[in-house]
């Protein structure tokens, strides 16, 4: 391996998600330009999403780690470098990159994106830690940035092929989420909010977010943001498939009314519904009568019984810089 001794960037990407040849040219070009030594390379594997790609990346002191790939890529490298000094730098080039949403980082420019891993500001973000324990009594621990999800996010997580994301994209969780839409199938769960008292209730989905923003600017949870120290939750439950019309014009609404210089004031004439419960804090504790299927940022995790999540202020340093996408 070549001399690490200049500074230099590591570069963690996704075999199949990444353009590699162009991400190698920027590379090189801004490392060239910024008058840093060689970047190092280093590829996940299909066993761990980009964590021990990651680890070794970290071995090798670099001023910044640039994650080319989807959430799962981000969320992998996100375990590594949480709590450390060492910042991670967005490609995005997977489905959804809902992170580089959220923090409006630019999506379709790779150049631009690479650029700021090189000389842009970091950005430091809340990460949220999950612990998870099934059937067995078995415990994991893991964190995510994005959002976690019970219900009708886990069974898109669960139930679409990588293959089928690779050849439509978004488009390939049309099938999942219809499926769950008609059968509107709602679960018992009984929660708790910091140190507020446990309430039970019945959802079809429940979000855990830090961020709020999803694919196609739907607004899910409008008060969420990624450095407020604060986790955000939403439980949908809808009252059949003409409560699923309501929750999705409630959320176009939002979205729109997030663009908009009316802002909020747009929300006013959007149905505020019953079918969307939010609360806010700095831990979450759930637990279910029957096993359910948990995703976080994408991955499957589940299924569960019960699970804690709790939220680390400023855990991760994102390196942001130009205009937001």
């Amino acid at each position: 391996m070549p001399s690490t001794d200049a500074v230099h960037a590591a570069v963690v990407f996704h075999p199949v998600k990444t353009p590699l040849e162009r991400l190698r040219a920027a590379v090189e070009a801004h490392e060239q330009g910024h008058g840093w030594g060689p970047s190092q390379w280093f590829e996940t594997s299909a066993d761990d999403s980009g964590r021990a790609a990651t680890e070794a990346a970290l071995g090798t002191d670099p001023a910044v780690v640039i994650v080319a790939g989807g959430d799962g890529t981000v969320r992998a490298a996100a375990e590594v470098l949480a709590e450390g000094a060492t910042p991670l730098a967005l490609v995005p080039a997977g489905t959804g990159n809902l992170l580089a949403r959220n923090l409006g980082l630019p999506l379709n420019d790779l150049d631009r994106a690479v650029g700021a891993a090189f000389d842009g500001t970091a950005r430091s973000i809340d990460v949220a830690v999950a612990d998870l324990e099934d059937e067995s009594g078995a415990r994991t621990r893991a964190i995510f940035v994005v959002m976690a999800g019970i219900g009708l996010d886990a069974e898109m997580a669960e139930r679409t092929s990588a293959a089928a994301k690779r050849r439509l994209g978004w488009l390939a969780y049309v099938q999942p989420i219809a499926r769950s839409i008609i059968a509107n199938r709602l679960f018992h769960l009984q929660f708790r909010v910091d140190e507020g008292h446990a309430r039970s209730a019945r959802a079809h989905t429940v979000i855990v977010g830090n961020c709020g923003t999803l694919t196609g600017n739907l607004l899910l949870i409008p008060d969420a943001t990624p450095d407020d120290g604060l986790l955000d939750v939403v439980m949908l439950r809808p009252k059949g498939r003409f409560g699923w019309a309501r929750i999705g014009t409630r959320l176009t609404a939002q979205g729109i009314a997030r663009r908009s210089r009316f802002g909020r004031r747009m929300l006013e004439f959007a149905p505020d519904l019953e079918a969307l419960v939010y609360a806010q804090g700095r831990r979450f504790e759930v637990r279910f009568e029957t096993p359910h299927g948990v995703e976080l940022d994408g991955d499957s995790f589940g299924p569960i019984v019960r699970a804690r999540i709790t939220v680390r202020p400023g855990a991760l340093r994102i390196r942001v810089g130009g205009d937001p996408a």
